[in-house]
């Protein structure tokens, strides 16, 4: 589910939300469900979850949305008909969210994938709140999926806990027709009772708490006409009033510039995300179902790519890890049994949620790297790339050119600074680094002297750094003296991390300073 897909979901909504004036329910204190004007006693069972360096929690989108039976075909069917689905549940038997079975089968799964939370994906709005209008199937699915966890929790079972995965895609997207301003108090309102009203469906003691705090997901912030940090102070200061004092746990999408208490950045199902102290990652991703989209697909080379991001995570273990999805099947990122893959990505889950609860790394994969001393890049027209490979991204494009008898490459004006990024292969990196060594050969122009200068960030184990530790300086910057010689730059990199943070999933980046074209790169190595 990107920005593109909510925005898709308006035509297969459109009839949902053909609401005339004189239909459109009131925005008003109507609240769907009981649990509301809480006590603090009313949490004593709530499941309860440690946060900071001592948490290791895994929580997952669930998407609720679809119902087959009855001749139905919500979320399953494009308007055409055409199948909307790109990878597909097993069997469409039972398959909606009216079902208690179905849920059922959805927390028996998420306990063998060894899922802490489920965050359902809600679409309700003090505007749908109508039966039978507008998006009313996101309340009308809540109550069989508490009365599953009832269930399962009344046999002996331990399922995971709900949290909530606030689809912002309802700000614009809505019964009300109206795109919604955060920065005005009926947009605030508005905010704070999508947050509420979902509670208010969900009994407390199947909350899941993070240091005693209901965790609340905030989707992309692109929906909102305007907000600002009163929207995010106002579910603070509002829910606590009518939850029992209790203050939700917000973790804001990174596109939201505003304060909270985490950040994630979706699209962890195309490759490793970690903006924060949440990791991001998921087992692949096709939309080609979805209609109106350009191509774009990251393999699931049948497995590998999943435990390629999974051993992201494990090399520098996060709080909270955020898997993208349990059940997406329009984008193809689902973890859930389905016709496809079976329950082959429900294992390979257990497999790594087991290693990240217990801080042991599983066995590295194996590749053409595992213990070579060096990688190198050798650029020009035709590269030659032996474990390290350059990306071209907007903010690093490069041509090829050469000079003192050398070809190589020299970055091209973008608008956003000189950079070229570079990718470790896989298997060269899963070996802890105390540190490594990059050496570049760059010709040193004449027109270089006092007016150029090369330096490097790299992705490193330093939370307190830039980013996260993703754009790491390091110590040393180069200046060339323009002696019209090729030379060779070393940079020393302490505790490298090497998790492909950086854009274009490269692992360091060398920032060229200076005019335009200026300096050449024939070669960089990489050295343990």
């Amino acid at each position: 589910m990107n920005p593109i897909h909510a925005i898709s979901c308006a035509a297969v909504l459109a009839s949902a939300l053909a609401l005339s004036p004189a239909d459109e329910p009131a925005v008003g204190p109507a609240v769907p469900g009981p649990s509301l004007n809480l006590q603090a006693d009313a949490f004593v069972d709530s499941p309860r979850f440690k946060g900071g360096s001592d948490g290791r929690l895994v929580v997952t989108p669930y998407f609720y949305w679809y119902d087959a039976t009855n001749g139905r075909t919500e979320h399953i069917r494009n308007g055409d008909g055409s199948d909307a689905l790109t990878t597909h549940p097993r069997t469409l038997d039972g398959f909606s969210y009216r079902s208690v079975a179905w849920h059922r089968q959805q927390l028996l799964d998420m306990i063998d994938a060894g899922i802490d939370v489920l965050l359902p994906v809600y679409w309700g709005t003090p505007a749908d709140r109508t039966p039978g209008k507008g998006m009313y199937w996101s309340f009308e699915g809540l109550p069989p999926l508490v009365k599953a966890r009832e269930d399962l929790l009344a046999e002996g079972k331990k399922p995971p806990a709900i949290g909530l995965f606030y689809d912002t895609s309802t700000l614009q997207i809505n019964g009300a027709g109206k795109q919604q301003d955060l920065t005005t108090p009926p947009g605030r309102r508005w905010f704070y009772e999508t947050v509420r009203d979902f509670f208010s469906l969900i009994p407390p003691r199947h909350w899941a708490l993070l240091d005693e705090r209901p965790i609340v997901f905030l989707y992309a912030a692109a929906f909102a006409k305007a907000y600002d940090q009163a929207a995010i102070d106002e579910v603070y200061a509002s829910f606590a009033k009518d939850f029992g004092g209790k203050k939700p746990f917000v973790v804001r999408e990174v596109s939201w510039k505003v304060r909270s208490d985490a950040v994630y950045a979706w699209g962890g199902a195309l490759g490793y995300k970690c903006p924060g102290d949440v990791a991001g990652l998921g087992p692949g991703y096709d939309h080609s179902a979805v209609p109106g989209r350009l191509p774009l697909k990251a393999d699931r080379e049948n497995g590998a790519f999943y435990s390629r991001n999974w051993y992201r995570v494990l090399r520098q273990p996060k709080p909270i890890v955020f898997l993208e999805t349990w059940n997406e099947f329009h984008e193809a990122t689902d973890i859930a049994d389905s016709r496809e893959y079976g329950r082959q990505y429900i294992k390979l889950t257990r497999q790594f949620v087991e290693a990240y609860k217990s801080g042991k790394l599983p066995p590295r994969p194996k590749g053409p790297y595992d213990d070579a001393p060096q990688v190198r890049a050798v650029l020009g027209k035709q590269p030659k790339y032996d474990g390290l490979h350059v990306c071209e991204v907007d903010d690093g494009k490069y041509e090829s050119a050469s000079q003192g008898g050398r070809e190589g490459v020299r970055s091209v004006e973008t608008g956003m600074g000189h950079y070229l990024y570079f990718r470790l292969h896989d298997s060269f990196k899963w070996k802890p680094f105390e540190t490594a060594t990059v050496e570049v050969d760059y010709f040193d122009a004449p027109a270089a002297k006092d007016k150029a200068s090369i330096r490097l960030e790299y992705d490193a184990m330093d939370p307190a750094g830039p980013h996260g530790g993703v754009y790491t300086a390091a110590a040393n910057v180069v200046r060339p003296a323009g002696t019209g010689q090729w030379q060779t730059a070393r940079f020393v990199l302490k505790k490298p991390a090497f998790l492909s943070r950086q854009n274009g999933l490269a692992d360091f980046r060398l920032h060229l300073a200076g005019p335009a074209g200026t300096i050449l790169i024939s070669e960089v190595r990489v050295k343990r």
